[in-house]
């Protein structure tokens, strides 16, 4: 046996199983392997601080390299593995190497969805998944650069309020009529599109891409369906992220759109786990399987392996939350919005500081998207994990406080 838990996944989910193996107990043997040449490191500032130059290299990881000698896990990185065998408990790698392994955690994360158009694979025209590409964005962002951001989900935003913070000049294209059309309430998608306006950020919305131009064998312009053409020096793609569940897929192991799993992390095949933005998992406030991109999740399924491994109790279910940073605006957005009946704006939205509650038909807390309101994001924890029955009125009413509004006990039956 080559090693008692093999990680195959570097990225957040896999270096933080790693780390809460160790901490659990495990003793045995770990092997993390991860295909970029960095130890563990954090995703979510690329677009933000280490984007803007505000981070270095070390900001960003997880733990220092030296964490992984200290607690005897064996990190291989720029290493890919190529095909796992789960009945005979092997993975071969692109080394050529075959390593056997007690238990395996499947982290293999997301890819970005391509943009099938022409011109796509044009110089400049580039993604933000991994640390290099950030370093690629960068290095093309200067001021008076004209940058053409394709997507208005949040990472394009997140961007494109970077790139007007280095002075480049941005246009957001998006094919939806509204910002973050499928993931945020109507007045979220309203008062983002008012923020990067007001920020000097052209919205070209309802825009559907036709192909990239070329410039000197670089892009030098989006053109719309419509025949519109607006010159760019380099573009940036982000409409979504396909799980990489391939390598589990080819081994026989249940997929749907992700890798599935039950609450406790474990794949159809034992001995395999699997966490992550790779996997389609259980939420139990909800009775549905999904798929959830965000570190959040990625450290709760870590857990749920981790205690699982060491013979643990399970970590207690959390609900989903998310995170955004736009220059100075702050969005926390905890839950799921399904079986929405009705929405209450608690706060002022022409401030810049409210929330909006999502409310099921018996008026249950499903999710609340809090801007600049990190008092309704913290109760709305409680609230939303609670499935706790509010009064909309109290919610819109400035006057009841969020503990008073968190203290009321109703919960779903």
């Amino acid at each position: 046996m080559d090693t008692g838990i093999l990680i195959v996944g570097a990225g957040h989910a896999g270096g933080s199983a790693a780390a809460l193996l160790r901490q659990n107990g495990y003793e045995g043997a770990i092997t993390l392997v991860g295909e970029e040449p960095l130890p563990p490191y954090q995703r979510p500032p690329l677009s933000k601080g280490w984007l803007k130059g505000e981070l270095t290299a070390d900001d960003l990881l997880l733990r220092p390299a030296a964490f992984y000698t200290d607690k005897a896990i064996a990190l291989r990185t720029a290493t890919r593995v190529q095909s796992i065998a789960p009945a005979g408990r092997q993975a071969t790698l692109d080394t050529g190497e075959t390593l056997t392994y007690e238990h395996l955690i499947l982290a293999t994360g997301s890819r970005l969805r391509r943009l099938a158009a022409p011109g796509a694979d044009l110089p400049g025209v580039l993604e933000l998944r991994s640390a290099a590409d950030a370093e690629r964005i960068r290095a093309a962002l200067r001021p008076g650069a004209r940058l053409a951001v394709v997507g208005g989900g949040y990472i394009g935003l997140e961007v494109a309020a970077s790139a007007r913070a280095l002075g480049a000049e941005v246009t957001v294209f998006e094919r939806e009529a509204r910002l973050l059309a499928r993931v945020a309430s109507p007045e979220l998608s309203e008062h983002f599109a008012a923020l990067h306006r007001g920020n000097g950020v052209q919205l070209e919305l309802g825009a559907d891409l036709a192909a990239f131009e070329p410039r000197d064998g670089h892009v030098g312009a989006v053109v719309l369906r419509d025949s519109r053409r607006f010159d760019c020096d380099v573009a940036v793609v982000g409409i979504g992220a396909l799980a990489n569940d391939g390598l589990a897929a080819e081994a026989g192991i249940a997929c749907q759109d992700g890798i599935l799993v039950d609450e406790f992390a474990r794949t159809s095949h034992e001995g395999v786990y699997a966490i992550g933005d790779c996997t389609r998992r259980p939420v139990p406030r909800y009775g549905r399987m999904l798929r959830l991109e965000s570190v959040p999740n990625a450290l709760e399924q870590a857990k749920q392996a981790a205690a699982h491994l060491c013979n643990k109790p399970a970590p207690r279910a959390e609900a989903p939350w998310f995170w955004s940073d736009q220059y100075d605006c702050r969005l926390q957005i905890v839950g799921m919005a399904f079986d929405v009946a009705r929405t209450v704006v608690r706060g002022d939205l022409s401030a810049g500081k409210f929330a909006v509650f999502h409310l099921d038909a018996d008026d249950r807390v499903q999710a609340i998207e809090a801007v600049n309101a990190p008092q309704e994001f913290v109760a709305g924890k409680q609230l939303v994990g609670a499935a706790a029955v509010l009064d909309p009125e109290r919610i819109a009413d400035p006057a009841v406080t969020m503990k008073e509004l968190a203290a009321i006990p109703g919960r779903a039956q």
